[in-house]
C-alpha cells in the first residue's frame, strides 16, 4: 500500500494546508484529500509542485508500506 507522508510533513513544518494550496496553486480539496489519505491517484505535476514547495523528494511524501495479512 502507498502511504501519503503529507500530514505527517506539514504538521512537523507547522505549515497548514491553506498555506500549501495558496503557494502551489494545487486546490484545497486535493490538498486536503492528500492530507487525509483519500486518494487512489496522484498526478506528476501536483506531486512536482510539492516536493518545490516543501523543498523535499517525491519519495519524502509517499512511502510504500507492505499489506497487513
Amino acid at each position: 500500500m502507498i502511504r501519503v507522508r503529507l500530514s505527517a510533513i506539514l504538521g512537523s513544518r507547522r505549515i497548514k494546508m491553506a498555506e500549501v494550496a495558496r503557494a502551489t496553486g494545487v486546490s484545497t480539496t486535493t490538498v486536503f484529500n492528500l492530507y487525509h489519505e483519500k486518494v487512489s491517484a496522484v498526478s506528476f505535476d501536483v506531486l512536482g509542485k510539492l516536493c518545490e514547495f516543501l523543498q523535499c523528494q517525491p519519495g519524502d511524501i509517499l512511502e510504500w508500506e507492505p499489506d497487513r495479512e
